[in-house]
């Protein structure tokens, strides 16, 4: 079955890499129709996963990932759209130079080819991915977790309608049906059809993916992310900000775990944090110095600071420098999304120079890392690695680069 999977998929990547821009933007218009007009049908399945995702205990914030409503769909279309309106990178030329020898050696940006996705409880993705890599002239082959299995069925069953209705072969997408973890990591090593890799979910499954492949992976990685108040900060906007990162969704990438409090702020800054994320039902949970500024703080472990909790819960270091928060979060962060509030210029030079993530934020919520947000439309994933793509990954991040020489009747010498 696999291997019929990836065979269709090599087979689609070559049709895929002929087609026109119009004929991308016509075939993504059409599948964003299809799903809004299909929403409901879709969702029916969706309920299937939910019911089955609460009966497995589920915590709420994954059951938030993982459910699908009218307005997501809606959100979804209006991704592929936005992906729609975007300039096509394939074709383009990035450089043209002439040898002394008369050739012409230049550069030209062309597709991946087959582009395996692995993911968990986010259905989403299997649009979001199918988006991005249909519109670089991908075919992409999706596995998703068992949990949402019934809302990628019907998922990808409402795209293949609609690309054969706009005369697109609906081989570029295929869905691996078969949820157990053994064929998962056969697909892994598939390099004789796949020619790229890229696992979302946690840090487990991203670990799995990279110790099993033999295809080349890009990590879309956990997201411990960081904000740090600075002894200038303006608490206007630290509180709105904090809540922001942290509670609006607990159970995605870039949502707030870890604070650190300058310690020439934390007189007032840390009873008036603790007491809107006590008022939210969150709870913080600190190191020795931060429990003497609020009784509602309870003494946080080493394991803490480094958690991605998913949760109403969130740690908090208080540092006596911008140094030592610097030096904390590159300890501990996951290389995603980091923020400072200050009103200070060179604190915020220094720690967005200094701080080793794919994202770093001036007085701004860390919810902003999104290909979506970014203007990318949707996103593949967001790479908290450094090699080939860093941060949101949008249309670029799924091309490679060819030369291409002009020549005429030249030969080495």
């Amino acid at each position: 079955m696999l291997q019929e999977l990836g065979k269709k998929a090599k087979s689609a990547s070559r049709v895929m890499a002929r087609l026109g821009v119009m004929e991308k933007n016509n075939a993504l218009l059409k599948v964003a129709d299809a799903l809004v007009a299909n929403a409901k049908d879709i969702i029916k399945a969706n309920d299937i996963d939910i019911e089955n995702a609460i009966k497995n205990n589920m915590s709420d914030a994954l059951l938030d990932r993982l459910r699908l409503t009218q307005a997501r769909f809606e959100d979804m279309a209006e991704g592929i759209r936005q992906v729609v309106s975007l300039e096509d990178p394939v074709g383009e030329v990035l450089s043209m130079k002439e040898r002394p020898n008369g050739l012409l050696i230049g550069q030209k940006r062309v597709p991946m080819g087959v582009i395996g996705i692995i993911y968990e409880s986010r259905p989403n993705v299997t649009v979001d991915a199918f988006a991005l890599c249909f519109k670089t002239g991908n075919a992409v082959i999706l596995r998703g977790g068992s949990d949402c299995i019934h809302s990628n069925i019907a998922l990808v069953k409402v795209i293949k309608a609609a690309l054969s209705e706009a005369g697109v072969t609906p081989d570029a997408i295929c869905l691996i049906e078969d949820t157990d973890r053994e064929v998962a990591k056969q697909f892994m090593k598939m390099n004789q059809y796949v020619d790229l890799l890229i696992p979302r979910g946690g840090a487990g499954l991203i670990r799995t993916v990279v110790e099993n492949a033999t295809i080349p992976v890009i990590e879309t990685g956990t997201g411990n992310c960081h904000i740090f108040v600075d002894k200038t900060a303006d608490m206007e906007k630290v509180i709105p900000i904090i809540k922001n990162a942290k509670l609006q969704r607990l159970g995605v990438c870039n949502a707030c775990e870890s604070l650190v409090i300058h310690k020439d702020i934390a007189d007032v800054a840390v009873p008036a944090i603790v007491a809107m994320l006590k008022e939210n039902d969150c709870e913080v949970r600190g190191d020795e110095l931060a429990l003497t500024y609020s009784s509602d703080i309870i003494a946080a472990t080493e394991e803490d600071f480094g958690t991605e909790y998913l949760a109403k819960i969130i740690s908090t270091k208080i540092v006596d420098s911008l140094d030592e928060a610097i030096e904390h979060i590159n300890r501990y962060s996951t290389g995603h999304s980091e923020a400072i509030i200050t009103e200070d210029y060179q604190s915020s030079q220094r720690f967005l120079n200094e701080i080793d993530s794919s994202c770093v934020y001036v007085n701004a919520s860390t919810r902003f890392t999104d290909g979506f947000m970014f203007g990318f439309g949707a996103e593949i994933g967001i790479s908290t690695q450094k090699l080939h793509a860093r941060g949101p990954m949008g249309l670029l991040a799924l091309t490679s680069t060819k030369y291409i020489i002009y020549g005429n009747g030249q030969i080495r010498e």
